[in-house]
């Protein structure tokens, strides 16, 4: 009797344990639910239409690479009206699982390849002939490595993610003047910009070094950018965050792997965001071709082991 007592007793102490677990969870889920959608209206009082209505379905047969990542296809578009948008940011993120570690390889978007069907052409030019797939494909046949998602993301968006998660704005250093052909003039120096200074930051290039100052200051931006969210303590905030983006992105990626892949961004164990670019110092040389223009002609062999090299160090 004494036994059949305890025994009960211990069963309802499970079962409240199992209830409590249940209801913290399901608090969790509807407070991030809750969360996302707020960001997604906040935004969408920022614009004029919904960009669910201009959002393009893109075919994408991507997979985890040859060493188990998750290596995830960035786009940078400029949409302006009813021109077709243009990709002139073109950035893969690696991401280990097991290790919960990021890396970031920025394409020259000049970068002379071989794009699948259509000959050698610049490797920006596959967008516009295919979308994301032509280029996934395209990195395929020159780099061997596989794509497993991608991420269109229109400019507008980013500077949302930066008022949102920066209302103080971001601290980095802007190493000098830049005024030709951007929206917010900078001035140099150490400072906090805020969501449309640092549009302007990352897509200067009319200097003397042009796009591959552009470039170098597109890898600073993220990296800074994640080390700043890391230090205060934006986790949760992320659901909210997302939902910020989420009308200025077109990804294949569904809500929750983005919050998965997230929170190790976001963690404090992250460590450091190493970057490579692509072509590499002393792998290429720039010239010209009649149907291209200005085109960096590089060598392939040497660009693809680099970028092996990187994502498996």
């Amino acid at each position: 009797m004494r036994a059949d007592k305890h025994r009960n007793k211990k069963r309802r102490r499970w079962a409240s344990i199992l209830i409590f677990f249940l209801l913290l969870v399901g608090g969790a889920i509807g407070y991030s639910y809750y969360q996302y959608n707020q960001g997604v209206n906040q935004s969408l009082k920022n614009i004029n239409k919904d960009p669910e209505e201009a959002k393009v379905n893109y075919k994408f047969e991507g997979q985890k690479d040859q060493y188990g990542d998750t290596n995830i296809l960035l786009l940078g578009s400029d949409a302006r009206g009813d021109e077709p948008s243009r990709a002139d940011t073109i950035m893969i993120a690696h991401y280990n699982e097991d290790k919960g570690t990021f890396k970031l390889t920025s394409i020259m978007r000049d970068s002379y390849v071989q794009i699948p069907g259509y000959g050698k052409h610049k490797i920006n030019s596959a967008f516009a002939r295919g979308g994301p797939e032509l280029i996934r494909k395209t990195i395929k046949q020159n780099f061997d490595i596989d794509l497993q998602y991608y991420a269109i993301v229109d400019f507008q968006g980013f500077v949302q993610l930066i008022d949102e998660a920066f209302p103080n704005g971001v601290e980095i250093n802007v190493e000098k003047k830049m005024s030709a052909y951007v929206d917010v003039p900078l001035q140099p120096g150490l400072q906090r910009l805020n969501g449309e200074e640092m549009l302007s930051y990352v897509r200067f290039r009319h200097d003397a070094i042009g796009d591959f100052g552009r470039v170098e200051r597109q890898q600073k931006a993220v990296k800074a950018i994640g080390d700043q969210l890391v230090s205060i303590q934006n986790v949760a905030k992320l659901p909210k965050l997302l939902g910020v983006v989420s009308p200025f992105i077109n990804t294949n990626m569904d809500t929750s792997d983005m919050l998965f892949i997230g929170k190790d961004f976001f963690s404090d164990e992250r460590g450091n965001v190493d970057t490579l670019r692509i072509p590499i110092d002393n792998s290429f040389t720039e010239k010209r071709v009649a149907k291209d223009g200005a085109v960096l002609d590089i060598d392939l062999q040497k660009n693809k082991a680099a970028l092996h090299e990187f994502i498996t160090k």
